[in-house]
């Protein structure tokens, strides 16, 4: 699925940004993910949907440049069935295919709500490796979560950007990696704290048991939201 979308999709949705479906149903709630290469945004949507599969109905959309590896990973962890995973190739930087022109996201959400119907409560779109200027459109997720993880730095909190300061969530991840890369936890929670006022973070390890409880905690919590305000 390419940026080329005339030809792939020759008749747009319309539901785009509408708390409800045609039929008058509500649509599933979307969440966004994204943050730098190799902060462990596949491995966080992997471990959302183990932890939720079992009391949500969930989709993801994958988004790299040329492949579609994301994707590919999540099917071989069997995280989800395989026609709940959709693969985008943007073909372009990442952040044009969830914030500039978010057409080949939009239909694969779309195309995803289609397919699964009603019951689908949660669409993941997890963007490519990105900056720290990465963001979503409103257009096509509801919220945002921001991943960077302590080997990137810890001044990476400090430094901002729409990502880490805008972002509806903040998670910090790879926490155990700290002591080896020489990363202060207590310095990037209050440099976190400092950009980003009120606004949540979350510190994690993904590949800890258990170890995305608190973004699975704040996910749940959102969902609970949506079907709440849409009833």
């Amino acid at each position: 699925m390419h940026l080329d979308h005339a030809e792939t999709f020759p008749q747009r949705h319309t539901h785009s940004a509408e708390s409800q479906l045609p039929d008058g149903t509500r649509r599933a709630l979307r969440i966004g993910l994204g943050g730098p290469v190799g902060s462990g945004k596949t491995a966080t949507v992997a471990a959302l949907c183990r932890a939720l599969r079992d009391e949500l109905s969930i989709a993801v959309v994958t988004n790299d440049i040329y492949t579609r590896e994301d994707a590919a990973f999540l099917l071989r962890e069997a995280v989800l069935p395989p026609e709940r995973i959709a693969a985008v190739e943007t073909g372009a930087c990442p952040h044009t295919a969830i914030r500039d022109d978010i057409s080949a996201n939009l239909e694969a959400v779309e195309s995803l709500q289609d397919t699964i119907g009603s019951g689908l409560d949660l669409v993941l779109v997890e963007s490519g490796g990105d900056n720290l200027t990465a963001t979503f459109s409103r257009g096509l997720v509801d919220h945002q979560i921001f991943i960077i993880d302590v080997a990137g730095g810890d001044d990476i909190p400090r430094k901002g950007g729409p990502g880490v300061t805008t972002a509806d969530l903040l998670v910090v991840n790879k926490t155990d990696l700290a002591p080896y890369v020489g990363s202060d936890l207590q310095s990037m929670a209050r440099d976190a704290r400092a950009q980003r006022g009120e606004l949540p973070v979350a510190f994690t390890s993904i590949k800890a048991e258990d170890g995305v409880r608190p973004v699975a905690d704040w996910v749940r919590a959102r969902v609970t939201d949506w079907a709440t305000a849409s009833a």
